[in-house]
């Protein structure tokens, strides 16, 4: 297949890579291939707005987890629903507008796209690592951590994540450069620091593992068996994002680094783009096999959605 470079005239990487998604040179060849992409994008769209739906009411029935705690799994289940609500549907209408050559349109489902992905990314990275530090101040802290971690401070980092993410993302169509910039930054930091974290945890408790109850006492008498599953269980959520994210970086870095876009480069960015989303799909069954509460809790909406009390 031809391959367009990216460096021809006198446009920016971005920007040229941003008309490539929308040309007739470069999708006429693929463009069936990233139509039926799409019909993915609309099924895995109704499972994840159903499946965080649900955890959302499933969280607010569920008393395990402490209010800080839950307060940041809503707010990564909250961004995972409006992948499905918004970011995967703008997926499908893209693909839609290359099967009608409809070029402008498509430009401008494009750059909606990219700003909402953008957007919603960051905050599951970010809040992922809200989490991996509560979990690793939940150990460290001991008593002063109901102190120190309190809701009000919670609403705090999450409307900071927020607020950050879109105006980071917002900036794309004003000076892309400062968008992507922010992501090479706070992308690498996110995942680092979350390695960090859970490494730092791990090494703690094997250290202490013979010193049971110490650590019971320094941590406000912590279960160790349940911290340990609520641990395993957010670094489950934090690998599958690893897992669903690494396909498109590597495609991404490709991108930039051979300076050129071809036809099938276009349907791995398009592919491994839909295994980003796939991630917001992946994240409901993922907290009803790792919680039990949660999963519990889910089973008893479901229960009450579906009863019809006999009259």
């Amino acid at each position: 297949m031809a391959a367009t470079n990216l460096t021809e005239g006198v446009k920016p990487y971005a920007e040229a890579f941003d008309e490539l998604v929308c040309s007739p040179s470069l999708t006429a060849q693929v463009r069936q291939q990233i139509v039926a992409v799409s019909a993915v994008n609309i099924f895995l769209a109704v499972v994840a707005f159903l499946g965080n739906s649900l955890i959302l009411v499933a969280l607010q029935k569920e008393s395990s987890l402490r209010p800080p705690t839950k307060l940041l799994f809503r707010c990564l289940a909250t961004s995972d629903l409006c992948v499905g609500l918004m970011a995967q549907p703008l997926k499908a209408v893209y693909s839609v507008s290359l099967l009608h050559r409809d070029w402008n349109n498509c430009k401008r489902v494009y750059a909606a796209l990219s700003v909402t992905a953008f957007t919603l990314v960051l905050v599951s990275l970010l809040t992922l690592t809200a989490i991996s530090i509560d979990r690793y101040l939940a150990l460290s802290l001991g008593l002063r951590y109901r102190q120190v971690v309190t809701l009000k401070r919670t609403y705090i980092v999450v409307a900071i994540t927020w607020i950050k993410s879109i105006f980071a993302a917002a900036l794309y169509p004003i000076d892309f450069r400062i968008t992507i910039s922010y992501g090479y930054v706070v992308i690498p930091l996110c995942v680092g620091a979350s390695f960090v974290l859970y490494t730092r945890i791990f090494r703690t408790l094997r250290h202490r593992s013979n010193e049971v109850q110490d650590l019971v006492h320094q941590t406000n008498s912590l279960n160790i068996a349940r911290y340990r599953k609520a641990v395993y269980s957010a670094l489950s959520v934090q690998l599958v994002l690893l897992m669903c994210y690494s396909p498109f970086a590597v495609v991404e870095i490709s991108v930039v680094t051979k300076r050129e876009l071809s036809s099938s480069y276009l349907l791995a960015w398009v592919i491994t783009g839909t295994v980003v989303f796939l991630n917001s799909s992946l994240n409901p069954f993922l907290y009803c096999w790792k919680i039990s509460e949660m999963r519990q809790a889910v089973k008893q909406t479901i229960r009450q959605a579906f009863y019809c009390p006999r009259e």
